[in-house]
Order: structure tokens, then C-alpha cells, then sequence
């Protein structure tokens, strides 16, 4: 194993090979809004210039973006190669998108929703919506979810990592969130 040379790796950084996810979106014709923290994300698409990215959203790692279908099969089976199809992916403003997640080519997200993390994108979503799957279903309201986090926030936002673990270990296990089990058939 190589020792790291620290002065090249700070040449690389300064040398603006290395970029904010945002601009490296924006350089392959992605337009994205103005307040948005987007992690390491993949264009499976050579066609940037079909994706809107609204105000202050956010999209965790690995998030996969598509404007274009695998034809490839398609051509060659009925011997047209010039078959092709494409759709923009537009997304609102204060979306959040959980981490590993596909937006395929042609969905519309309106304002202000949240996409679980490993959700695979195949239809729109309208304001307001809460969704996850593969594909996406229907799992609550924005707006609910909002209500119900401010009822049991526990306030740590302001506090060093040493308050917030001394807070956190003195809890009780009724003031964590608690998911519900699967609905099974036999039960």
C-alpha cells in the first residue's frame, strides 16, 4: 500500500478536479435551485440538460437520475435502430430524497415532498406527499409528518456531540421513534 502524498492531494482539490456534487450536475446541464444539498448522486444519462432540480432540496448519496430508456434489446429485435425515447425528470422545491434511490425518465415531484431511502421513482408525485418502494407507494402526508415531529422533537439540534450523547443515553426507549412490525397473512 502507497503512502499518501499529501501535497498532490491538495493540488487535486485545489485544481477543481474535485467539485460540490451541485456543480458537477450544473457542468453536466443539470439545472439545479439555489439551496440544495445533494451528496454524490449518478447521471445514468448523458442528457443532463432534461433534469430541474428545485430550491432547497435535498438528495442523499447514490441517488441515480434517468431521462432515457435501455432500447437496446428492443432495436435489435425488430431491426430498428433508430428507435428512441426520452423524458425530462423535474423536481420541486424542499424535496428530500433518501439515499440510493432511482428517479426514472419522465416523473414530475411536486413541492415539498420526501422519498424514502432505496425508492425506485416510476410515476409522479404530487405536493405534500410522503412515498417509498419499489416501485413508490403512497405512505403518508408532508404535512402530517411534520406535525407529528414537532410533538416529540427532543431538541438537539444546538448541542455538542458530548451533550447530545449524554441526552440521548438518558432517554427512556418510549421517546425514540418506534416503527410498526410488517402485516403478515398468517396473522
Amino acid at each position: 500500500m502507497g503512502i499518501i502524498n499529501r501535497s498532490k492531494v491538495k493540488q487535486f482539490l485545489i485544481s477543481g478536479c474535485y467539485d460540490t456534487p451541485e456543480n458537477y450536475l450544473r457542468k453536466h446541464g443539470v439545472k439545479v435551485g439555489k439551496g440544495c444539498y445533494i451528496s454524490p448522486c449518478h447521471l445514468s444519462t448523458s442528457e443532463g440538460f432534461l433534469i430541474e432540480i428545485g430550491d432547497y432540496c435535498r438528495i442523499a448519496k447514490d441517488t441515480e437520475f434517468f431521462t432515457h430508456g435501455m432500447l437496446h434489446s428492443i432495436r435489435k429485435y425488430y431491426n430498428d435502430y433508430e428507435l428512441e425515447w426520452y423524458g425530462k425528470v423535474k423536481i420541486g422545491n424542499y424535496v428530500s430524497i433518501g439515499e440510493g434511490c432511482k428517479i426514472m425518465a419522465g416523473v414530475e415531484i411536486g413541492d415539498n415532498v420526501i422519498i424514502g431511502a432505496g425508492s425506485v421513482v416510476t410515476k409522479s408525485i404530487p405536493s405534500g406527499y410522503m412515498v417509498a418502494g419499489n416501485p413508490i407507494r403512497h405512505i403518508g402526508y408532508t404535512e402530517e409528518w411534520f406535525k407529528r415531529l414537532k410533538e416529540g422533537n427532543l431538541r438537539t439540534g444546538f448541542m455538542s456531540w458530548d451533550e447530545k450523547v449524554k441526552f440521548l443515553k438518558s432517554l427512556p426507549d418510549d421517546k425514540f421513534v418506534k416503527k410498526p412490525y410488517i402485516k403478515c397473512k398468517d396473522k
